[in-house]
């Protein structure tokens, strides 16, 4: 699962136009390249929680608007270093630390943690670029699990600090987890599914 996230959010970097690092992001402070940098420094922070190593060198919630660099290459150590570092633990440990609360959740669950931020992130930059949404029904599907035993710890903490309340917000029944997984998730984390970026 979190190898799917992590492609996800490779090919929604690899596929954003050279001047499209600016745009608005449905992570309402945050252009393209801020959400960038901010999904990079998570998957750094959840290596380092578990490795005691060091984490990303900026806060991931006040993410710099500079992109140093080749955006793929901002983005791939900390990818590896997320996916080796997981590789690491264990299936069926109890407590595995992360770095939102509570700090120590099961191993599948630090696992779809850091999966659902990736591809979240990697759906923000897709569709904020006008491209396909790389968050599957399957993938929104697997990761549901997570998202509902962290679900107040990622409204609060770890998408807080870039979505500003909607003035009209999601529809209330939100969307059957059944028949859109996708949009679902999105709304179970405070995204607007069926958000398009702002006219210029």
């Amino acid at each position: 699962m979190l190898h799917r996230a992590h492609e996800a959010l490779r090919s929604a970097v690899d596929g954003v136009p050279a001047d499209a690092w600016g745009r608005p992001t449905p992570c309402d402070r945050w252009n393209v390249g801020q959400v960038l940098r901010h999904a990079a420094g998570d998957q750094l922070a959840y290596a380092a929680r578990l490795t005691g190593g060091s984490g990303p060198a900026e806060d991931p919630f006040a993410p710099s608007a500079t992109l140093p660099g080749a955006p793929a290459e901002l983005l791939a150590p900390a990818l590896d270093a997320a996916a080796e570092t997981f590789a690491g633990v264990a299936p069926g440990t109890i407590e595995v630390a992360v770095p939102l609360p509570p700090f120590a959740v099961p191993a599948e669950t630090a696992v779809g943690a850091a999966a659902l931020d990736a591809v979240i992130h990697a759906w923000d930059i897709a569709v904020a670029t006008g491209r396909p949404s790389p968050l599957t029904p399957a993938l929104a599907a697997a990761l549901r699990p997570t998202a509902e035993a962290l679900a107040e710890p990622l409204r609060s903490f770890a998408h807080a600090a870039a979505l500003v309340p909607a003035p009209d917000p999601v529809p209330d029944p939100a969307p059957d987890p059944a028949a859109d997984p996708v949009g679902s998730l999105l709304a179970h984390l405070g995204r607007r599914p069926d958000w398009t970026p702002p006219r210029a």
